[in-house]
């Protein structure tokens, strides 16, 4: 197995961009999307991007389906790999598929033709970063976590497996260390949904990087998690921040936080009367809902990339411009006398 150093020697120490770009959409998650579709968000991606790209992908992402595209589409548009950064998040293998629908998300990614089990474990992890590379072909990932660690220790059965399944979280770690002092990754993280759970790994292992979900957005974002990412900022631990439109509700989707709004439920209607105002704000100043969203998320200190994702070719460079959106002071002025937020910046 080839070094890092041997692969990308410029860039073994990342420094994270604005914008870091999700290919969930090139494992087919809720529609499938035609290889020339794929390709052309590759190569917007590449080249809103100069002079490197980053990508962040995962074995889970239609069992494999978006490392092997994103490795072909990279190879098929001849983008150098020493300009090329790719996340994998690690701790789920593809296996043949067996059923009419795969086991581990049915209904979730379509047109797939594989299917993927969990492996977060020592040998797991491994056998997850080596499979990883060899979909990715040409190219490598340097950054390598472990994927939805909460979602795996809320499936425990009870307080005694819960730790056996936190153990072979920290055995997972302990490969990923190896793999990183071998020179293999550059760094090391940790994504999950569940913050809390990334403020536990993080006392127990030594990280580079966090990767929060639906956590910090301009809709949700606990006094509490923001002091923790000051702290992380304070040890030097780089935050990129996800799913900033709580499931794409904030501009307009119909989920949020990836479960449907009911409009009859005191939830729902709770929810759409926060973003009947919130959109009433921005048309007022101008703005953009997504726009907005950026701003927000992006500007708390220890917040170094927002993970952005499409299936457009022609919302990437949009995407990508969102950090250059400057928002007038009484916009936010605005949205915390209304109630919307918590606190001003």
């Amino acid at each position: 197995m080839e070094r890092l150093s041997d692969v990308a020697p410029a860039l073994k120490s990342e420094v994270l961009p604005p914008v870091i770009f999700g290919t969930s959409s090139l494992g087919n998650l809720y529609q499938a999307v035609d290889y020339s579709v794929k390709l052309e968000v590759v190569k917007a991606c590449v080249a809103s991007s100069k002079p490197v790209a980053f990508f962040d992908s995962a074995g889970k992402y239609g069992a494999g389906l978006a490392l092997e595209s994103l490795g072909k589409c990279l190879r098929d548009l001849n983008v150098d790999p020493q300009q090329v950064v790719i996340s994998n998040k690690l701790g789920w293998y593809r296996t043949p598929l067996l059923t009419p629908e795969p086991t581990f998300e049915a209904g979730v990614w379509k047109d797939i033709e594989h299917d993927a089990v969990q492996m977060i474990s020592y040998d797991g992890i491994l056998k997850c970063f080596e499979q990883g590379n060899a979909l990715l072909g040409n190219y490598q990932a340097q950054m390598v976590s472990v994927h939805d660690p909460d979602e795996y220790l809320f499936a425990s059965d009870n307080q005694d497996d819960y730790k056996e399944r936190y153990q072979q979280i920290l055995d997972a770690y302990m490969a990923l260390a190896e793999l990183k002092s071998a020179g293999l990754v550059s760094s090391i993280g940790v994504g999950a949904k569940d913050w809390k759970i990334i403020r536990t790994i993080a006392a127990d292992v030594k990280l580079d990087w966090v990767m929060i979900a639906n956590s910090l957005t301009v809709k949700s974002h606990p006094k509490e998690l923001v002091t923790f990412i000051r702290e992380l900022n304070q040890k030097n631990i780089k935050v990129i921040n996800s799913a900033i439109f709580n499931g794409g509700f904030l501009t307009g989707g119909d989920f949020y936080n990836y479960q449907p709004v009911e409009p009859s439920s005191l939830t729902g209607k709770m929810l759409l009367d926060w973003r009947e105002k919130f959109f009433r704000i921005c048309n007022q100043f101008n703005v953009l809902p997504a726009e907005a969203c950026f701003n927000f998320s992006a500007n708390f200190p220890g917040v170094k990339s927002i993970a952005l994702n499409t299936t457009r070719p022609e919302k990437v460079a949009i995407n990508a411009a969102l950090a250059e959106k400057k928002i007038p002071d009484g916009f936010w002025k605005e949205m915390k006398t209304q109630g919307l937020i918590e606190f001003l910046k």
